[in-house]
């Protein structure tokens, strides 16, 4: 009798983690398996359009499976910023896209997305200054003699690559704290933007430094300040509004990479590192400087940081300058 209570009972024991090891769960798997959608709420062509290809390529060389890029333009990239907001937090949607994603909310009347809530923050893999450029047609060398013109009622208005833009609040965050009779002139682009500098119709600019590189390479155009914290290396010569006794004026187009909210946290910091280690090699840093970005590679706790101080700063910017797009 004994006997048969131990039988049964070690065939209870059995059983019991036979059960246990159909319900646990099965081990999770390396990440990627499959390929992976890079979401650009752009068009295809812009500089963060060609950073976001540069670093899809390398992910894919790095961790083995592919990385291709989408892109989701319309409605100034809240389409594509919806829909990652909406996409599985599984780590096969992620996201670049500039600053826009923190300003379209105070931009527009209603977005598909909440910039806190809806996204968890991978790094701003690189950023580009926004200038304060001018023609060399304009009888100033620096920012005083400009502010000097404007207040003389010789220049009314300044150009910006549209309504919204990084720049573009670059330029109202300059005017507002100067208080300068100033009124802005949104174009399609930093195309047309500095076409309409060189053709003297807009001959002062808020611009990134991508569609302005060129013409101040050429000396067509003149940078007089750069609105970082700091000098930039790609324009050492060129001060800051901060060095020249405008504090408070820090601001720039960066290239945001974000992933749907709740993607477990091993598939961030992979790419966090991911992206870290691309976007020191030679060769990417190049191909950053060509078009006009610095890499930086921030820690999803510091990307998270400047998410939360930047979407009330911009908010009061738009709500001042009473700027809608709709």
């Amino acid at each position: 009798m004994r006997t048969f209570i131990r039988v049964i009972g070690a065939l209870v024991v059995l059983s019991g983690g036979v059960c246990h090891a159909q319900n646990a769960p099965a081990a999770r798997e390396p990440y990627p398996v499959r390929p992976v959608r890079i979401v650009v709420p752009f068009a295809a062509g812009g500089p963060g359009d060609l950073i976001s290809r540069l670093i899809a390529q390398k992910l894919s060389e790095g961790l083995g499976k592919q990385f291709y890029v989408e892109n989701q333009g319309g409605a100034g990239g809240n389409i594509g910023m919806g829909m990652v907001a909406r996409a599985p937090a599984d780590g096969y949607t992620i996201m670049i896209a500039s600053s826009t994603f923190m300003i379209n909310p105070s931009l527009y009347g209603k977005v598909p997305y909440d910039p806190i809530k809806d996204f968890d923050p991978v790094t701003i893999a690189a950023t580009t200054p926004n200038l304060l450029v001018a023609h060399t047609s304009v009888p100033a060398t620096n920012v005083n003699e400009i502010v000097a013109l404007i207040r003389a009622g010789k220049y009314r208005n300044y150009a910006t690559p549209g309504a919204g833009t990084p720049s573009h609040l670059s330029g109202e965050l300059f005017r507002s704290a100067l208080k300068l009779d100033l009124t802005a002139v949104p174009f399609h682009g930093g195309g047309p933007m500095i076409q309409s500098v060189l053709g003297g119709h807009t001959p002062i600019a808020f611009s990134s430094l991508p569609p302005a590189a060129p013409m101040i390479r050429d000396g067509a155009v003149r940078a007089l300040a750069v609105t970082t914290a700091r000098r930039v290396s790609l324009l050492p010569e060129v001060p800051t509004l901060e060095e020249i006794g405008y504090p408070g004026q820090e601001g720039d187009t960066p290239q945001c990479v974000l992933v749907p909210a709740g993607t477990p946290r091993a598939i961030v910091d992979l790419l966090h590192r991911e992206i870290v280690r691309i976007i020191a090699l030679p060769d990417v840093k190049e191909k950053f400087a060509a078009i006009g970005f610095v890499p930086i590679g921030t820690t999803p706790e510091e990307f998270a940081a400047r998410i939360k101080v930047d979407v009330p700063r911009w908010a009061k910017i738009i709500r001042d300058a009473n700027i809608k797009v709709d």
